[in-house]
């Protein structure tokens, strides 16, 4: 017994009965659609509602919903009405709070840019009383929406003074020594005293991210004392060598020349130096050193305090 005939009478055209057929097979589509466009194929058969509740495992009152929605706006009103969605959990003042603590520098805030994230952000919201509590997802949802990433940044070399052909012809040479094969007797290192261990201060006060650009950080920055750190990096083998002192003089910078000089197998008759030229590197003392040992030859980065990029 198929049970009593319903008063829904729904009549599918070729088109139609093809596209819901294709819905009806479909391992993609939502398991509810596929339903639905079954429950639509069966009524346009003639069964009762009552049968297609059975073969399809779904309630009566289900089976008419969608039949009354197909009746009404076809194959669109098979799919779910668009809903409200959970209610706003803060007021649009929270929103411009946000990027305005994130393009804000975090020194602003007692936090270094290192630590500078959403989670942080949001710990700023609270101890300054915007809100009582938000979690980090909010908040980088809030900064996605206006493509503001405060955690990220670059640095920028600001022009001194117009670049001629003497500037060029330093870049050809810095070049050079990194690209091209050297010869068995011959190596690369670029040496500079590395400030990780030391307070530092830029020359310029960075700039807060702004929509779809990174955080500004100066190239150039104001030692503050501490440890310095001698350090040589071979181009081509990748080594590392290196010497800490409490000062940073021609005194310091020969003696970690002699101290190269010593690691450095013999068979290397060059030793090509990149630095750049802070006095330590190209005064007296040093120039004397170096030109009573032509083992060394050094090459800087900066022509008149301009220093070529990439190096």
């Amino acid at each position: 017994m198929t049970g009593p005939t319903t008063p829904i009478r729904i009549t599918l055209n070729a088109e139609a009965r093809k596209q819901l057929t294709k819905i009806s097979k479909s391992f993609k589509i939502a398991h509810d659609l596929v339903v639905r466009s079954v429950i639509i194929l069966l009524l346009s058969t003639g069964l009762s509602i009552s049968e297609v509740s059975r073969q399809t495992k779904t309630s009566r009152l289900t089976v008419r919903k969608w039949a009354n929605r197909y009746c009404a706006y076809g194959l669109k009103g098979l799919n779910d009405e668009p809903r409200s969605g959970r209610p706003a959990k803060f007021d649009p003042e929270v929103a411009l709070h946000v990027i305005k603590i994130a393009c804000e520098m975090p020194e602003k805030r007692g936090r270094s840019l290192a630590m500078w994230d959403c989670h942080e952000i949001a710990s700023e919201l609270i101890r300054s009383k915007v809100v009582d509590s938000i979690s980090s997802e909010t908040v980088r949802r809030i900064l996605e929406s206006q493509k503001i990433k405060p955690w990220k940044h670059h640095m920028w070399l600001s022009e001194k003074k117009p670049r001629d052909q003497e500037f060029c012809n330093n870049v050809r040479e810095i070049t050079d020594l990194y690209f091209r094969k050297l010869k068995s007797s011959e190596c690369v290192l670029c040496v500079d005293e590395n400030t990780s261990l030391q307070a530092r201060k830029r020359i310029a006060e960075p700039e807060g991210a702004k929509p779809g650009k990174s955080v500004l950080i100066e190239h150039e920055y104001e030692r503050k004392g501490a440890l310095n750190l001698f350090a040589a990096f071979n181009t081509r083998t990748g080594k590392v060598y290196g010497r800490c002192y409490d000062r940073k003089r021609q005194i310091e910078f020969i003696d970690f020349l002699k101290y190269l000089d010593r690691e450095i197998p013999v068979n290397i008759k060059t030793i090509h130096i990149v630095c750049d030229n802070v006095s330590t590197h190209h005064g007296k003392e040093t120039t004397k050193w170096v030109t009573a040992n032509p083992r060394f030859k050094l090459h800087f980065t900066q022509l008149n305090g301009e220093q070529v990029e990439g190096s």
